[in-house]
């Protein structure tokens, strides 16, 4: 499995990013896909997650800013960032649970920067 993601860039704060990753190499549906941020001198963290179900779960920072959907028929996912603030900035990946086992992308860089 290979996770292709972009979308990132530079953008000022109050803008807004479209994050989208796509899966290659399955054959099985994908259970669980998400995306993870990691900022300088901090951990990777979990931005939002979406189940096989459409199910969702934010983490409080993103809540009511961001959006996680995914299409299926393209494995892929994405992540609408919307109010962007200068705390968004870090590389971003997508991951994704395929047969019980997790997978990463390569990450994308999104920086909040006037």
């Amino acid at each position: 499995v290979q996770l292709q993601a972009c979308g990132g860039g530079l953008v000022q704060p109050g803008g807004s990013l479209r994050l989208s990753c796509a899966a290659s190499g399955v054959i099985f549906s994908i259970d669980g896909m998400g995306w993870y941020r990691q900022a300088p001198g901090k951990q990777r963290e979990l931005v939002a997650a979406i189940t096989s179900g459409g199910n969702t779960n934010y983490a409080g920072s993103a809540k009511g800013r961001f959006t996680i959907s995914r299409d299926n028929a393209k494995n892929t996912v994405y992540l609408q960032m919307n109010s962007l603030k200068p705390e968004d900035t870090a590389v971003y990946y997508c991951n994704v649970r395929y047969r019980e086992m997790p997978y990463w992308g390569k990450g994308t860089q999104v920086t909040v920067s006037s």
